[in-house]
């Protein structure tokens, strides 16, 4: 051991002295601490201290924990932590630590705090030293060690209770911290009682042990002779030192506590802005009396307890309303899809495990759009507040409006990211928006920095459907790319598509795209109902927990009860082409002589010629014509003429010699039903024959 202490060290000739075998010599160790790696450098002298030979450390700081009793772990972790978040320059604390020969020796250390240049804590550097021989000096005598050291162990308790409440964040959790191994045990007490105020009475909200709780005191006015009562009308703590005080300041309340052996209590207000928010009791069965330091403990740890319990009351109210909002702004209902099962999922994040739910900015939405087409969306905006489900609101809702005025999807995206960035809001959103064509189940998808979708096969193979994307929601408008490239996918009869948001892909520690293999494993092994699916995944997500929430939207198509011989025929007739106008009429009338509506071809081509005329004549740029067959046994085929315009055709009259204002005539005498869309920059007049199936 002595090569590694200041008596292998000598001074060097030149002065003054370096500072390392000054501190040798003053029986002083120094550390160097990088909080990014964790890697806890230590010299001779401090290795001395800690009892290490160099070849039994690793330089990692958990490797303390050998030397370091964990209570003083635990204290020391809570005086750093509390260091670095008030921004202190450096902390000062005496700890013991165990030697190898199962002696304790206490240390003194002394780190400074350094932080690189955006004030993020990166590194501690320090001393260390032996104590003991100075705090041996200090004491008085074997009572007065006693004495320092039932003080030390009381505040550890505080600090260590004050650090664990630190993180509660429910009413409950804070209960949890008192009643668990480290609270009242700890502090000595045999039995634990809390309130709170409400309109006037004391609420009871925690008791323990299980089966102490006294009949009738489960809510109980303020001016009812109860010490929790008291206390609340005083906002003075009171001390119970003997069951003889207790039976005389108390007899309505004794009489039931006497099974506890009951020797002394504190009953403590909780006060917060100098208004009682409600009352703790702890009763003990090995005390008497109490001093006034240990008063004095006991009262620090009930502010520090009405802190926490306000804190814990507000964050409550705030999710409440949060959660509330949120339910608000997804979608009450997920309408019926005519072709097709559609099953939804949300799950709110558990922040800490089970301890709670958070709130969160992912959605889903469903939305019907003309022709037998339907929208999916999922997205997720960025945060876990009511901020971030207020802006989810809204983004919904425009992007549903815009689906649903027919902009095609890379608009629909485009524009919602332009109205995100307008909002002035300091969040950004990813979505990913996928319009289905329950017809011809082709599937146009657009993807905003958001996660690819799944296919899954009727034979329950599932693989990931890479998606070319642009930027988030609100950061393309910011840096000038509204680019949102269209992908397509075939979605055929029996197949199901699975968007997600990336709570139920991303675990701590795991890739994205093996996050992606596992959850497409468990698609595959999945059920194939969509509903009992969906179930499956939200609660394998819940057993994982995480601390995203998560939105879920499955859609498998059934395919409409149609045949779908004809598949369908779509158009475009440029201006000024008289050979694409002629063609256009030739493969309507082909067509539809194809699916059997032979009787009514020249109907349908002379009505599809007059919607395609009128696009050319009264609007610039070209007219696109779908043709396609609608319905099972009640068959319908439907005409479609879009064009660039938004200007309504409207009725007209021709006049006796007039060559023109007959078209929209024709159409409502011919057709069996017809009228117009909003596309996007322009609209679509349709018209429908009923075409029905012909029996041998």
């Amino acid at each position: 051991m002595a090569e590694r202490g200041a008596s292998a060290l000598s001074l060097p000739d030149d002065w003054p002295a370096h500072p390392d075998p000054i501190l040798a010599l003053n029986r002083m160790g120094s550390f160097d601490w990088d909080l990014d790696t964790g890697l806890f450098h230590m010299d001779a002298q401090a290795l001395e201290i800690f009892d290490f030979r160099p070849e039994e450390y690793d330089g990692r700081a958990a490797s303390l924990a050998l030397r370091i009793p964990q209570d003083e772990s635990r204290r020391i972790d809570a005086l750093v932590s509390r260091s670095i978040k008030e921004g202190s320059e450096n902390y000062s604390a005496y700890f013991r630590i165990r030697r190898r020969d199962g002696t304790l020796r206490w240390t003194h250390t002394h780190g400074y705090i350094r932080r690189d240049d955006i004030g993020r804590p990166n590194r501690i550097v320090g001393i260390v030293r032996d104590a003991t021989e100075e705090l041996q000096q200090v004491a008085d005598g074997e009572a007065r060690a006693a004495h320092d050291d039932a003080r030390r162990r009381q505040i550890n308790v505080v600090q260590v209770t004050t650090a664990a409440l630190a993180h509660a964040r429910t009413v409950q959790d804070v209960i949890d911290v008192l009643k668990d191994t480290e609270g009242i045990s700890h502090l000595g007490a045999t039995s634990l009682v809390m309130g709170l105020v409400e309109a006037g009475r004391i609420r009871l909200i925690a008791e323990g042990p299980e089966g102490s709780f006294v009949p009738g005191t489960r809510v109980t006015r303020i001016d009812e002779p109860y010490p929790m009562s008291e206390v609340v009308r005083t906002l003075s703590p009171r001390f119970i030192e003997s069951a003889q005080e207790f039976a005389a300041g108390y007899p309505v309340l004794w009489p039931h506590l006497t099974g506890l052996d009951i020797t002394a209590a504190a009953y403590l207000p909780l006060i917060v802005q100098a208004r009682p928010i409600g009352a703790m009791g702890l009763l003990y069965s090995d005390r008497n009396g109490f001093t006034d330091e240990e008063r004095g403990i006991l009262v620090a740890l009930g502010s520090s307890i009405a802190q926490s319990l306000q804190r814990a009351m507000f964050y409550e109210q705030e999710k409440d309303i949060a959660e509330g909002l949120q339910q608000a702004m997804l979608p009450r209902t997920i309408p019926s899809v005519p072709g097709a099962d559609v099953a939804v999922r949300y799950r709110a994040a558990a922040i800490g495990g089970a301890k709670g739910r958070d709130i969160g900015g992912d959605w889903y939405d469903l939305i019907p759009l003309p022709g037998d087409r339907v929208g999916a969306v999922i997205g997720d905006v960025q945060g876990h507040d009511t901020h971030a489900a207020a802006v989810m609101g809204q983004l919904r809702i425009v992007l549903r409006a815009y689906a649903a005025e027919g902009h095609p999807p890379a608009t629909v995206m485009a524009r919602a990211s332009v109205f995100l960035h307008e909002l002035d809001t300091d969040r950004f959103a990813t979505c990913l928006y996928a319009e289905v064509d329950l017809v011809t189940g082709v599937v146009q998808v657009v993807r905003a920095g958001h996660i690819d979708p799944l296919l899954r096969a009727p034979d329950g193979g599932c693989r990931r459907m890479p998606v070319e994307g642009g930027l988030p929601l609100g950061l393309s408008a910011e840096f000038g790319s509204l680019d949102y490239p269209v992908g397509t996918l075939e979605l055929d009869p029996g197949h199901t598509l699975l968007l997600c948001t990336d709570g139920l892909v991303e675990q701590p520690g795991v890739d994205l795209d093996d996050g992606m293999r596992t959850l497409a494993a468990l698609v595959t092994d999945g059920p194939q109902d969509v509903r009992e699916l969906a179930d499956v995944l939200i609660d394998e997500a819940d057993e994982r927990g995480g601390d995203d929430d998560v939105a879920l939207l499955v859609l498998r198509r059934r395919g409409l009860d149609a045949p779908q011989s004809g598949g369908r025929l779509q158009q475009q007739v440029a201006p000024g082409d008289p050979e694409a106008l002629a063609e256009a009429r030739h493969l309507i009338r082909a067509a539809v002589r194809a699916w059997g509506a032979a009787d009514r071809a020249d109907e349908v081509e002379l009505v599809a010629d007059e919607l395609i005329t009128n696009a050319l004549m009264h609007t610039e740029g070209a007219a696109i014509v779908t043709l396609r067959v609608l319905g099972a046994a009640d068959r319908r085929l439907r005409v479609e003429v879009e064009d660039s315009s938004s200007a309504l055709p409207r009725r007209r009259e021709a006049g006796v010699a007039g060559v023109s204002g007959r078209g929209l005539m024709l159409v409502d005498l011919l057709a069996d039903g017809w009228g117009v869309e909003a596309r996007g920059g322009g609209k679509c007049v349709w018209c429908e024959f009923d075409v029905p199936v012909r029996r041998p």
